[in-house]
């Protein structure tokens, strides 16, 4: 079997297990996984003046808009992910709670092309699969892999994967394009990646 096989025989199999830890009291999984999120935030080495790409979540994703609220209120710069063009990186266009968002391909809803363009120094992902090497398992299309090897090329860069506990797996099939997260934040725990 081949890895892109792996990999989608492990996507597959990651959707339903997503799905059903999302079906068990979300509200109450995402205010957990924002605390320990909130909780580590000293071990991340975040400056205070940090751009933060969040994601406005799919069904079975952790629902990060309450952690993306908290931190507007702390006055930090919030962003969401734009497909600009299929098979390319993505841009990121800032975003404020309450303001109106336009659809995009797959799905996603985002801040429209009037909105400023920003390069965020912390990038929050949803995930499919993922394992404590650092290693995730996204829709599959690798927007995010080629996003993270651009704004680390261009200087420090903390990737934050969010998932639920019930989706970590114990390694996930990996190419050599595969880039690794910095920490995964479930509702169970706030995972330093070494």
């Amino acid at each position: 079997m081949t890895v892109d096989e792996e990999k989608k025989r492990m996507r597959d199999h990651g959707r339903l297990i997503r799905q059903e830890a999302a079906g068990r009291n979300t509200k109450v999984f995402a205010d957990r996984a924002k605390k320990n999120f909130l909780n580590g935030l000293s071990d991340m080495n975040i400056l205070a003046n940090s751009v933060f790409a969040g994601y406005w979540p799919l069904p079975g994703e952790v629902d990060i808009r309450p952690l993306l609220e908290g931190l507007d209120a702390q006055g930090h710069v919030l962003a969401l992910p734009v497909v600009v063009e299929e098979g390319h990186r993505l841009a990121f266009r800032r975003w404020r709670p309450g303001l109106k968002l336009e659809g995009g391909l797959h799905g996603t809803l985002h801040p429209g092309s009037g909105e400023e363009e920003v390069r965020p120094d912390v990038v929050f992902i949803p995930l499919i699969s993922f394992d404590l090497s650092g290693y995730r398992l996204g829709q599959g299309g690798g927007y995010y892999d080629r996003t993270l090897e651009s704004l680390r090329a261009g200087g420090d860069l903390l990737a934050v994967g969010f998932a639920w506990e019930a989706q970590r797996v114990d390694a996930v099939p990996r190419n050599a394009y595969d880039q690794r997260l910095d920490w995964i934040i479930t509702e169970e725990n706030a995972h330093g990646i070494s």
